[in-house]
């Protein structure tokens, strides 16, 4: 190899090495500068789900953690009254089956485990249908509201459950009942150990 050709690769691999420099230091910049909005956005949004999932509570509401069979960690956050007695939950849930992989819910149960409302806190679904388990999207969610898991199958018509899924996006559906089951066992399993 001629020196000239050897001193334009060192040119080249000193320019590449460069550009790879300058590219990973803006993306640490980048990365530095939205960390925080994007954290505070992702927490004021689990705020507002808590407050659409247990709407009418305005007493104490106690933070703890569960970890389930996955060994994932399930935030909690206990609706508790003036005499210290369990009058709810709101569960930070999640499902692995979603035709994306993984989205979040927040789901709230009054005393008795009937579910007050469900939330969706992060998902990226097929748009047009299995974003329909948003509600500004469709009625899907609607139907958990005021159900006790107790009596109400959380498995889809399709399986010989008692919800109705959304047309096209069965996985989706399925997820989401998935989600709401992992939910309601966390809320039976604190209800059953709940000492005031």
């Amino acid at each position: 190899m001629t020196a000239k050709k050897e001193a334009s690769i060192w040119r080249l691999a000193i320019v590449l090495t460069s550009i790879a420099l300058i590219a990973a230091l803006a993306l640490t910049g980048v990365y530095a500068l939205t960390k925080g909005p994007i954290e505070k956005g992702q927490r004021e949004k689990k705020e507002k789900a808590l407050q659409a999932v247990l709407p009418d509570y305005k007493g104490t509401v106690r933070d703890t953690v569960i970890v389930d069979a996955d060994n994932e960690e399930i935030p909690v956050h206990l609706a508790i009254g003036e005499n210290g007695e369990l009058c709810g939950a709101g569960i930070e849930t999640y499902t692995k089956k979603a035709f994306a992989g993984r989205f979040d819910l927040m789901v709230g149960f009054d005393a008795e485990g009937s579910i007050v409302n469900t939330e969706v806190i992060k998902a990226g679904e097929t748009p047009g249908l299995g974003d329909k388990i948003n509600k500004d999207k469709s009625d899907f969610a609607l139907q958990f509201n005021h159900q006790n898991p107790a009596e109400f199958q959380l498995v889809v018509k399709k399986d010989g459950g008692d919800v109705d899924a959304i047309t096209a996006a069965t996985i989706s559906s399925r997820a989401y009942c998935d989600a709401v089951q992992r939910a309601y066992d966390v809320f039976m399993k604190i209800k059953e150990d709940y000492h005031e």
